[in-house]
């Protein structure tokens, strides 16, 4: 994903850390760390909401990345159905969260839900999601039936 996603003051430049999954969480939780940059910062003095979201959608593109399959990763593509958001707190320029992201529960024909959270570095959850994504084709650029074996690596009940 060029730039991994845009925002209103130019595209986004995030600083990220190596994905890891710590010790109390799931094997299928990915995380990656995110630390605000001045272009982050809104005029409240803290990261824009609007940023929240482009970063679930870095962390979606990145555990897909890190875990499917080059020859999955060729033939579909990920698009946001809906996002339910709910902000209990927020960081300001410098301040890093780790964001966990994991699939609770198997594919609906070709959507599959995503958890996001991030957490300050005292472990509070500041920004929780629950998002919705459609997989697509890429050939037919049409929506398509999530495949069990597509499924398999990211969620804990994928047959």
């Amino acid at each position: 994903m060029d730039g991994l996603g845009w925002y209103s003051q130019g595209p986004l430049r995030l600083s990220l850390s190596k994905p890891r999954r710590p010790a109390n969480l799931s094997a299928m939780t990915f995380t990656l760390t995110f630390t605000a940059l001045p272009e982050h910062i809104d005029i409240m003095g803290h990261v824009n909401n609007a940023v929240w979201v482009q970063w679930m959608e870095a962390m979606a593109t990145a555990h897909w990345e890190a875990v499917a399959p080059p020859e999955h990763q060729a033939k579909y593509a990920w698009v946001v159905t809906r996002h339910e958001i709910d902000y209990r707190g927020n960081i300001r320029e410098g301040e890093s969260v780790t964001g966990e992201t994991f699939i609770p529960e198997g594919p609906t024909g070709a959507r599959f839900v995503r958890r996001v959270d991030f957490r300050n570095a005292a472990g509070k959850i500041l920004v929780s999601a629950r998002t919705t994504w459609a997989m697509i084709e890429i050939a037919s650029q049409r929506l398509m039936r999530v495949p069990p074996e597509v499924a398999a690596p990211f969620w804990d009940g994928a047959e």
